[in-house]
């Protein structure tokens, strides 16, 4: 309420200064700069910060979903992320874009060994290459709580002291222990924490407390499914191993067992690893239990339940920590699918994992970058854990110069890392900002929300080393956008204002 309070004030200023203005003024010109003002948006800086407590949820959430599976989404940590996160402290700037450094490093890793950029892969060429991972230990991200396994959560989850609100406590009267899942579209196989962390009070989950629970014998149909992740047996048990790009890596046992997503959706035999040794990972301060891949490959929850929930999931990553979203497993009706812009998932042959898109443009203010349509021929992966977008250099060197010619009215500041568009809002309480659209292929316009422009009073983009590797759209350009994975329809959508 504050924020809108301040940003009406500086309107009505803006209002009144405008009508002062010379009674000669034609009609044409005043139209024109009103036009001009709607390439613009005003923005109170505190709006992009987070509060103390949870506002909830800014829009009404989606209903009407066919098929479809709705849970509240937040980021891993602030005060509407789940109790068991939500007072670790989060990662500071430095260490979130050292982080997502990694993360981007790995992608484009994976797909530089892949060696392949066939748009054209068949399903089922799709599956007989899986993708190594591109998971890293990052601490931060979109998370959601779902329930693993089959007794009675309130006797077998380690329930932290502490933790109140609705959400938790229904969560808790379902069957299994309650899991703090990251959201990672870039990864396939899920997995949880099935052994008590050494600093205690954190959740996870016991097998043997699930009557439910088994592991997949070695000679298993699932067990082979897992190529490059599979990680030799023991006890005739199959092993997995999901290895990060600082080193770190999740092993132990790929195993099923219920996950109830909510009180009437459930997947009875639900594969993930069950990881017994996390090397290299802080538990201390991780703000999850696990990873709910959501890749293109056969291990992903969006593949086990393709034919319940129709090969489709979106999610809304909320604009602050204190912000809440949404994720969705399945495809919302026809209605509501209209008021997505629409534009084709490519796939990768060799690393199926990824979901593709085709940037073509960008535009400021209303304005077209001048940028050759040969500099975005590689693509930009879709990813819900890389924070910032990463742009061609040739892309990514306009939209600066052109972000930068709209922001003359303000002090620019010292980078931050690999942010080296920032400014020093001192004493400002609302900024003009130019709006910044990405024009996806089959002309889908997508126009991001102010959070998704400034990050830390940064422009939240960076460039990528060549204009060759693909580009990565992030979850700080996705903020307040809902992203819909039609991965059966073949198609990526993006709706505005979802949350």
């Amino acid at each position: 309420m504050a924020d809108a309070v301040v940003l009406l004030l500086f309107l009505v200023l803006s209002h009144s200064l405008s009508c002062s203005s010379s009674p000669t003024t034609s009609v044409p010109v005043v139209r024109a700069a009103v036009d001009a003002e709607h390439d613009y948006t005003f923005v109170a800086i505190s709006s992009l910060k987070p509060k103390a407590a949870c506002t909830g949820h800014r829009v009404s959430p989606p209903h009407g979903h066919q098929n479809a599976t709705w849970l509240r989404l937040s980021l891993s940590h602030g005060p509407c992320s789940p109790p068991s996160s939500h007072r670790r402290k989060g990662p500071s700037l430095a260490e979130l874009l050292r982080q997502d450094e990694l993360r981007v490093q790995n992608i484009q890793m994976t797909l530089l060994s892949a060696g392949d950029d066939d748009n054209a892969a068949d399903d089922e060429k799709v599956k007989k290459h899986p993708a190594k991972s591109t998971t890293t230990a990052m601490e931060h991200g979109p998370v959601v709580d779902v329930n693993v396994g089959s007794a009675s959560s309130i006797s077998t989850s380690r329930i932290d002291p502490m933790a109140t609100g609705g959400g938790d406590r229904r969560r808790r009267s379902m069957p299994g222990t309650v899991q703090t899942m990251m959201v990672d579209t870039a990864s396939d196989v899920p997995w949880v924490q099935c052994h008590p962390p050494p600093t205690g009070g954190s959740r996870f989950f016991d097998p043997t407390r699930s009557p439910t629970y088994a592991p997949f014998p070695c000679g298993s149909p699932a067990c082979a499914r897992l190529g490059p992740y599979g990680n030799g047996c023991i006890n005739g048990q199959c092993q997995y191993r999901v290895t990060y790009p600082d080193g770190s890596s999740t092993l132990g046992t790929y195993s099923s067992d219920l996950l109830t997503i909510t009180r009437t959706t459930a997947v009875r035999s639900f594969q993930f690893g069950c990881s017994l040794a996390e090397q290299g990972l802080s538990q201390a301060s991780s703000s999850s239990s696990g990873t709910m891949s959501l890749g293109g490959g056969p291990e992903s929850l969006v593949s086990q339940t393709a034919a319940t929930h129709g090969n489709a999931f979106s999610y809304c990553v909320p604009p602050t920590p204190s912000d809440a979203g949404f994720f969705v497993l399945g495809k919302p009706p026809s209605s509501r699918t209209r008021t997505f812009v629409a534009t084709p998932m490519l796939r990768f042959t060799q690393a199926p994992t990824l979901y593709r898109v085709l940037l073509r443009g960008i535009t400021v203010a209303g304005q077209r970058l001048n940028v050759p349509a040969t500099v975005f021929a590689a693509g930009s992966v879709m990813d819900s854990r890389t924070a910032i977008t990463r742009l061609p250099p040739t892309a990514y060197q306009a939209l600066r110069a052109a972000f930068r010619s709209r922001m003359g009215a303000y002090r620019l500041a010292p980078p931050k890392g690999s942010l080296d568009t920032c400014y020093d809002f001192t004493g400002v309480m609302v900024v003009r900002v130019p709006r910044v659209a990405l024009v996806f292929d089959r002309n889908a316009a997508v126009e991001l929300d102010p959070s998704g422009i400034l990050l830390d009073d940064c422009l939240a983009f960076a460039p990528n080393g060549d204009d060759r590797a693909p580009g990565i759209i992030g979850n700080v350009q996705q903020q307040t956008i809902e992203v819909l994975y039609d991965v059966g329809g073949r198609s990526v959508g993006f709706r505005r204002g979802a949350c």
